[in-house]
């Protein structure tokens, strides 16, 4: 079987695409791994500022890799991050959180001892805006979490933590937001409600979105491009609506 070859980000398809808009996130033949195992093997993608990106692969090929690495958990071993006109490659995650960028793991990882309020303050250690005034305007766009303030972040449903999760984050007001699987484990009717609620971020904030998922359906109603990641490397991006089609999907990435 031949080997993936990584794609130049200078013919990346998606480059193209995200000319339209200037580039906020751009990653250029990145390597990293865990210790000596290699994981990512020169992945090269833009992502526009105000876009809604998607990733698609198997497990094991990378994707979480990639977001922990785009954030500063990982080395990286070769190739180049900018954020805007920074380099951040060698930042660390502190100093990339205060450059605008912001990321919801998979697992949610929220402070299960804190109370929902306190969770929210949490986010608002990277704002420079009043904290009152932060956590007002986050719960105007996730009503849900008023009713639970005072109630422990661990006590709250899979997908009440998941929108927690996400209302912690955009307290610190990012220019781009990674999400790692956000609906593992939560119930489809919450899965809507955070389509709905970042679109309607996305346009109040012109929010840029880089997202790692396997829910076929969400995906490709959030994501106005979607990248394949085989092998550590982008190997061809496709439109949402294929994305929809799991036959097409089976070919592209053999994922049913």
């Amino acid at each position: 079987m031949n080997a993936i070859e990584p794609i130049p980000l200078s013919t990346c398809p998606n480059v193209a695409a995200a000319a339209v808009k200037p580039a906020l996130l751009a990653v250029d033949g990145l390597h990293s791994g865990y210790g000596r195992i290699p994981i990512l093997g020169g992945v090269s993608l833009a992502v526009g500022e105000g876009e809604f990106v998607g990733i698609l692969g198997h497990n094991g090929m990378g994707k979480t890799t990639l977001l922990r690495t785009l954030m500063g958990y990982l080395p990286v071993t070769a190739g180049r991050i900018r954020l805007g006109d920074e380099d951040i490659a060698r930042r660390s995650p502190t100093s990339r959180a205060r450059l605008g960028m912001g990321f919801v793991p998979q697992g949610r990882e929220i402070f299960a001892t804190l109370s929902v309020r306190e969770n929210l303050r949490m986010g608002c250690l990277l704002s420079d805006r009043n904290e009152d005034e932060t956590i007002a305007d986050i719960l105007a766009v996730f009503p849900r979490l008023k009713a639970y303030l005072d109630r422990p972040g661990g006590a709250l449903s899979g997908g009440e933590q998941q929108l927690l999760a996400l209302a912690r984050c955009l307290c610190g007001n990012p220019r781009i937001l990674l999400l790692d699987e956000p609906t593992e484990g939560i119930q489809p009717s919450i899965i809507e409600e955070i389509i709905e609620t970042l679109q309607a971020i996305g346009r109040a904030r012109n929010l840029t979105i880089l997202l790692v998922e396997q829910n076929l359906t969400f995906i490709a109603g959030l994501s106005e491009r979607v990248l394949i990641l085989q092998k550590g490397v982008i190997t061809r991006e496709i439109p949402p609506e294929i994305a929809r089609d799991r036959t097409m999907i089976e070919e592209f990435v053999g994922m049913a």
